[in-house]
């Protein structure tokens, strides 16, 4: 057994060889991707079809959860999920779904797929402070009621917990509310009424970023009253959290260890945000394999709350200049349109455990993309099953249909 300074050092120097690695594996990625000479010719070949009917089998019986995809495979067969299986689970853990206004087809996906998913996560919420005990929420007009009783319909222990922002709020607003017992009964309050009043299971709350590393001890001690009003009304209280281990460095996360066992006993989940590991400046893989590992195993090394983590997966991916001058998110409609028009080879990185291509822009110079496939999710989900954890997903409206397969 580790003394706790011994365990410390272990995960500092987990994160010193993490870095490495994965600095090393991103440096030869920009390397083979600045000098590569050749790019998939677009050629005037037939056009690429895709299955509109779906399938009998899973995707795993139909053999396409393969590191070597071929492009015009998954044009072909990405809308076909097997759809005599929708109600079937692969995974034992939780799975909380997000789903964003803007990308409608996140509301079929959880009718459609709702068994396989024990968590939906409308993004719909903020509440702002208009005074001294005075709370307002909005986004209220997107809440669809009719859409929660029919995903409700599809499953029926699904528990429904809209996101709320705490929007707008200064420095000066979290330092009041802080400061009194009065002002944090009258927020936890207004909350338990806005689930009883909207027929929602609870909430995510997505706070812990906006204020860095300060008044940690006056948030958790906010956050754990609001988890006693919310469960004393039998509501949920899901907690996003940024990665234990930050982005590209060898330095413990905003949220680390310390903070997770003050408030593992009165958060029922957090939804971890283990993506968005690359950016523009920093060309490379969304989500590499060996960090998410570093992110769970550094937060609970004791194996004692695992099935409150939530893994996160990103269902979107990333299209990135190759001179790392640019980058912008891809959704899965325009990853099929890409794979159409240029017709790439798909590259396996077996380090990361993610795929990427590389395609050229006319007068945009080389471009490469990380974007999720059929492979690179089942082992993020076989890492969560290993680790004993449950998965989150941003978002459903992003991926491609057979993804939800895998669940």
């Amino acid at each position: 057994m580790f003394s706790g300074e011994d365990k410390v050092d272990v995960g500092q120097n987990a994160m010193r060889l993490l870095c490495a690695s994965l600095s090393l594996a991103m440096m030869c990625w920009v390397a083979e991707s600045t000098l590569s000479k050749t790019d998939a010719k677009k050629g005037a070949t037939k056009k690429l079809e895709e299955k509109k009917l779906h399938s009998d089998k899973n995707v795993q019986d139909r053999g396409l959860v393969v590191v070597d995809p071929k492009a015009k495979d998954i044009i072909l067969e990405h809308k076909s999920y097997c759809s005599k299986k929708v109600k079937e689970r692969h995974f034992s853990g939780d799975v909380l779904g997000y789903i964003t206004p803007w990308n409608n087809h996140g509301y079929d996906i959880a009718k459609i797929f709702g068994n396989k998913f024990t968590l939906i996560s409308p993004v719909w919420l903020q509440v702002k402070r208009r005074g001294k005990e005075k709370f307002q929420f909005t986004g209220l007009h997107d809440a669809d009621q009719g859409w929660m009783k029919d995903v409700r319909k599809t499953s029926k222990n699904i528990k429904i917990v809209p996101r709320i922002l705490f929007d707008g709020w200064t420095y000066q607003d979290f330092e009041s509310v802080f400061g009194s017992e009065d002002e944090i009964e009258e927020l936890s309050e207004s909350m338990v009424l806005l689930a009883k009043n909207e027929n929602f299971d609870g909430f995510v709350v997505e706070v812990w970023s906006q204020l860095g590393n300060q008044k940690q001890t006056e948030l958790i001690h906010l956050l754990t009253h609001l988890s006693e009003a919310l469960h004393e009304a039998q509501l949920k209280l899901i907690l996003v959290i940024p990665p234990a281990v930050a982005a590209g460095t060898n330095q413990p996360g905003m949220f680390t260890k310390k903070e997770f066992d003050q408030l593992a006993t009165a958060i029922d989940s957090f939804s971890l945000m283990t993506y968005d590991y690359s950016a523009p400046h920093r060309p490379g893989p969304n989500s590499p394999l060996p960090w998410v590992r570093a992110c769970v195993e550094l937060l609970d090394p004791d194996s004692k709350w695992r099935k409150k983590i939530l893994l996160g997966l990103n269902f979107y991916g990333m299209d990135y200049s190759a001179l790392g001058t640019s980058g912008e998110p891809i959704l899965g409609s325009r990853y099929i349109e890409t794979l159409k028009e240029h017709k790439p080879k798909i590259v396996w990185d077996d380090q990361i455990a993610e795929h990427y291509f590389e395609y050229k822009k006319n007068k945009g110079g080389k471009h490469a993309v990380f974007y999720p496939t059929l492979k690179s999710i089942q082992l993020r989900l076989e890492l969560a099953e290993e680790l004993g954890t449950g998965i989150s997903i941003w978002e459903l409206g992003q991926g491609l249909d057979y993804f939800y397969d895998l669940l």
